[in-house]
């Protein structure tokens, strides 16, 4: 290189946090390697040929530039003047072999500072690109003045033992390579692991380094024997107990008074240096390996490096990294600075905030951000940042988040939506405009038994998106349940008033909906309640509105009730009975009444459990009274449970009749087939009371057998393998195909009473009894009549091929101990004329 070409070159002091991200070599980037260098008193240098840029490490400017950040070179012979006159023409000699060496060999060799205080060893080497041009320089620097200090001190002392025992805890030995015989100090032996009545030999000492190594040491020693030049390396030795050390070795030679030649030298155990050397590259490999993103910021938050994950998270190479801010690789909108100095401060350990991050490409990443604090030891801080990219669990979090709001079929919010947003506009300081309408579609489940399920969804969803395109903006629709629509308004005075809002609803949800390629003509009844004080809660709003809306769907198709006082009194007494039969519920209040079911012959072959509420104001209070708050109340499936559990316990020691076990049939209103648990639930209660599983029939009725799903079925059939049997209760009055009715593993068909009434004074009510129990017969069914009240009535079906009468001609539902006697005497009397 001529001087030209090293005119105006720079050599920069490399730090994290220095203000030039962009002049850091490999080594400097990161900042973690700064005390290992100090440890090793080892300084490192890199000068990039094409770049014209020469970087030093912390530790190498502090012993050349005296603290400063930057070197000015001029030419060679400038640089060579910061070393000792002595040294420069070797130094220069060096220069010139690294630099012609094409191969890349290091070269080694000693120099001093100007003031010859301190002495280096410098190794370097070169590497030329593929047109065999210099393109770097690589370089380190050790602070070696100690180790020749004690050669020199061993080589002008007398007293070697003294010598070598004011070296720091340095072990020391001497060789006598003529007999073979070594000697150690004190703290050799200790290092060693050997006892000093032992003899010590060269050999014996060669036998306990490692195989692998024995050779190459060797030759060292027998190198300083023949070259009487002081030799300095590394191996490891293994002591008495086994344990391998590292130690680090100085020998040189000397003579003794009568001038004979002694090899003499240190040892120093330099295993825990290794280690940690060792833990830090490994912790530089797996920063680099890591799947996750790892930075490194300044003071001022800009990157100073980036490890591979991290630029393949953000689509930029190692380059364009560098020097970018927190601002840059932000997603617009989100926090301009981290305040990772704030963060970070007192406990070392930042939290992890999430942020969204920017791609090269402009797609947006999440990122979890994991920052601790470290100091250099000028001060200067840096912060340790990992990026751990949770874009698909934060967008799985989200889609079931919205799925947890929203409701699945419609898109609109569900109920728990509309809870938290009454809450959020009751506690505002408009909370007095806001109203709530309760919609509910007539006669929705004709649709959905006429034509399918799928039509009725396909008409749900028609008309939410009918009241979310044409409703004020102040309108918020949702979907509660089933053909019920909710729609929140926040400011009704701005909506236009409670009557006009009610008749713009109307108008939306009555109408001709094209499903399945015809026109359905639907309508809606609407109930609507608004703030009446300020107690009033979203709760409040939502049980009013629907007993508004029952008195609407009272008064007939498409009507509209507001919920005014009396309606609000009525509903707040359906809560205190909610309330009431919950407690009931829980304390065991609730009684079974039992129904016989008899035979021809009036042998009683079934009884029907029936569920009564003993209140201690209002009497005996049967399921009607009760049942539709419990379902408002979510109190069915406990109720079922209930009923379930205490009927069987109860049936299981009831006396045969006429010598033949009496069956227990069991209603069901929320725990059906198909349900989680089922099966399990049905087969615990009757293991729990021990009664035959033949005894028990389950009682469903016909409506919620219309549209069997498979689960449902594979139900039925392990309880039927089970050996429980299924009865279809008021068969006639749903929509279920003869097909669907063919399929089902029921044991019983159960007329209902309104075809009963009517068997004697109806042709049409007497047709449709005697087609029921013609199907059952055909399909080896039973066919039983419930609500059988007169002897004709009996008369008539008993000729119709009926099979079982149930109803207050044989006798009213019974509490059980008035249920007994009949069922120890097994009949009741049957009309004979």
């Amino acid at each position: 290189m001529t001087e030209r070409e090293h005119r105006g070159r720079r050599i920069r002091r490399a730090l994290p946090g220095s203000g030039r991200p962009g002049m850091l070599s490999h080594a400097d980037k990161l900042a973690w390697l700064v005390e290992a260098e100090r440890m090793a008193r080892m300084g490192s240098f890199a000068y990039d040929v094409a770049r014209g840029v020469g970087y030093g490490s912390p530790l190498l400017m502090e012993w050349f530039a005296r603290g400063q950040d930057e070197i000015v070179v001029d030419d060679l012979h400038h640089l060579l003047a910061a070393l000792h006159p002595d040294d420069r023409t070797a130094a220069e000699k060096c220069y010139a072999e690294v630099v012609a060496d094409p191969g890349g060999r290091t070269q080694s060799i000693e120099i001093r500072d100007q003031s010859g205080a301190h002495i280096y060893l410098c190794n370097v080497r070169a590497e030329h690109g593929p047109d065999g041009r210099l393109t770097r320089l690589l370089g380190t620097v050790q602070d070696v003045t100690e180790q020749r200090t004690l050669e020199w001190k061993l080589r002008d002392e007398q007293q070697r033992v003294v010598d070598a025992q004011q070296l720091a805890r340095l072990g020391t030995w001497e060789w006598d390579p003529g007999s073979g015989q070594t000697r150690f100090s004190d703290l050799l032996y200790e290092l060693t692991g050997r006892s000093r009545a032992e003899i010590t030999t060269y050999h014996g000492y060669l036998q306990r380094v490692p195989a692998d190594e024995r050779e190459q040491v060797h030759r060292i020693w027998q190198g300083l024997r023949r070259d009487r030049q002081p030799v300095e390396f590394e191996h490891r030795y293994v002591r008495l107990d086994g344990s391998v050390r590292v130690w680090r070795m100085h020998g040189a030679e000397r003579h003794d008074i009568a001038g004979r030649p002694r090899l003499l030298g240190t040892v120093q155990d330099v295993t825990e240096e290794h280690a940690a050397q060792s833990r830090l590259r490994r912790f530089i490999d797996l920063c680099e390996l890591a799947p996750v993103g790892v930075g490194l910021f300044d003071q001022e938050e800009r990157l100073v490096h980036a490890n591979p994950a991290l630029c393949g998270l953000l689509g930029h190479s190692p380059e364009q990294m560098r020097g970018m801010t927190t601002q840059a690789i932000s997603e617009p909108g989100e926090e301009n600075r981290w305040s990772l100095p704030d963060a970070a401060r007192g406990t070392g350990i930042a939290p992890a905030p999430r942020r969204w991050l920017r791609r090269r490409d402009g797609y947006p990443v999440y990122c979890e951000l994991h920052s601790t604090e470290s100091v250099q030891d000028d001060g200067t801080r840096f912060w340790l940042v990992v990026f751990q990219d949770v874009t698909e669990p934060y967008r799985t979090a989200e889609m079931l988040r919205h799925q947890a709001t929203h409701d699945e079929l419609t898109g609109l919010p569900n109920h728990a939506a509309v809870k938290a947003a009454l809450g959020d506009l009751l506690a505002s300081p408009g909370a007095d405009r806001v109203a709530v309408f309760l919609c509910d579609i007539d006669n929705f489940k004709r649709i959905n038994n006429s034509l399918g399920h799928d039509a009725g969804d396909e008409l749900l969803v028609a008309l939410a998106r009918r009241l979310e395109s044409r409703l004020p903006r102040e309108c918020t629709p949702a979907r509660l349940s089933g053909d019920d629509f909710l729609v929140v308004c926040s400011d009704i005075d701005a909506a236009g008033g409670v009557e006009s809002l009610a008749r713009t609803m109307s108008g939306l949800l009555s109408t001709a909906v094209p499903v399945h390629g015809q026109l359905i003509n639907v309508s809606a009844s609407i109930g609507a309640a608004m703030r009446h004080d300020p107690l009033t809660t979203g709760g409040d709003l939502l049980r009013f509105a629907d007993a508004a809306l029952s008195e609407a769907k009272r008064q007939g198709p498409g009507r509209l009730s507001l919920a005014g006082p009396a309606l609000r009194d009525a509903a707040n007494q359906q809560v205190h009975l909610e309330g009431e039969l919950r407690k009931a519920l829980q304390d065991d209040e609730l009684e079974m009444h039992y129904q016989p079911v008899v035979s021809d012959d009036g042998t009683i072959v079934t009884v029907e459990a029936l569920l009564r509420w003993p209140h201690p104001e209002r009497g005996m209070l049967r399921p009607g009274a009760f049942m539709p708050i419990a379902e408002q109340g979510g109190m069915l499936r406990d109720l079922d449970h209930w009923v379930l559990r205490t009927c069987l316990r109860e049936a299981a020691t009831w006396p045969p009749a006429r010598g033949e076990p009496v069956w227990i049939a069991v209603n069901l209103s929320a725990l059906v087939p198909g349900d989680p648990g089922f099966v399990d639930t049905v087969r615990d209660a009757i293991n729990a009371s021990g009664i035959d599983p033949g005894r028990v029939i389950l009682e469903l009725v016909e409506t919620a057998l219309v549209d069997l799903p498979d689960r449902s079925r594979q139900a039925m059939d392990e309880l039927t393998r089970y050996g429980v049997r299924f009865s279809v209760d008021d068969f006639g009055t749903g929509y279920s195909s003869l097909a669907r009715l063919k399929d089902l593993p029921a044991h019983t068909i159960k007329l209902d009473r309104r075809f009963v009434s009517g068997v004697v004074t109806d042709p049409a009510d007497l047709a449709v009894a005697k087609a029921v129990a013609d199907i059952a017969h055909a399909m080896r069914r039973r066919c039983v009549a419930e609500g059988v009240e007169t002897a004709t009535q009996f008369h008539v079906l008993r000729g119709i091929g009926v099979n079982g009468y149930q109803g207050w001609l044989f006798s009213h539902a019974l509490p059980v101990r008035e249920l007994l006697p009949l069922l120890r005497k097994g009949h009741l009397p049957v009309p004979t004329t």
